[in-house]
């Protein structure tokens, strides 16, 4: 149990970017649902565009004959490193380009799981920058509580490290219209990095 335990270790990508190109990479490879189940968590949730338990979801669900292919651009990790949020750019097989941003847990093994899925479709492609922009939490002071929502309808979930230094929280409306937030601690205050708006199909 210990040597696999050790394999398994070595084997885990070290950071949440080195996950988000080693998911692409197996996606290309093994096929675009078989990656994604591979690389959610248990618990992950992903919009269709309502809020559904992603390996649910995926369940059984065929590989196209050619994946999605996507790229970090921004990673921003908590303090302890036990989470980060990434965000970037997708491109279709037929050419059509959007953006994702997703949260990605460090498990107890030492690789990483995604948890929240969310990405939308673009009129031009994100750049594909050599290395993405990486932006780690600070250690010092004590973070304070991220924003509250209220909404008269839809599901919500907010989310955070263990220390508290990365937040983020989903909304969407019945609508399918859908938010997606994200805050990263600076020593000072919580700063917001990521404000993903996205409208209602067909709007």
């Amino acid at each position: 149990m210990i040597l696999a335990a050790l394999i398994l270790q070595a084997a885990a990508p070290p950071s949440a970017v080195d996950a988000e190109r080693a998911f692409n990479a197996a996606a290309q490879a093994k096929g675009q649902w078989t990656a994604f189940r591979a690389f959610a968590a248990e618990d992950a949730t992903m919009f269709v565009p309502q809020p559904v338990q992603a390996q649910a979801w995926l369940k059984d669900r065929k590989d196209p004959p050619k994946s999605i292919e996507w790229w970090p651009i921004e990673s921003h990790v908590s303090c302890d490193g036990k989470f980060a949020v990434n965000t970037g750019g997708w491109k279709l097989p037929e050419g059509r380009v959007g953006f994702f941003s997703t949260v990605w847990r460090r498990e107890a093994e030492g690789g990483w799981k995604w948890t929240v899925d969310s990405g939308e479709l673009l009129e031009t492609a994100r750049h594909r920058p050599a290395e993405p922009n990486l932006r780690r939490a600070s250690c010092a002071g004590k973070p304070v509580q991220p924003p509250r929502f209220g909404y008269r309808e839809g599901p919500s979930e907010s989310g955070a490290s263990p220390d508290g230094t990365l937040a983020w929280h989903w909304h969407v409306s019945s609508s399918g219209a859908r938010r997606f937030l994200a805050w990263i601690w600076d020593g000072k205050a919580l700063v917001q990095v990521i404000d993903d708006k996205i409208a209602a199909s067909g709007k």
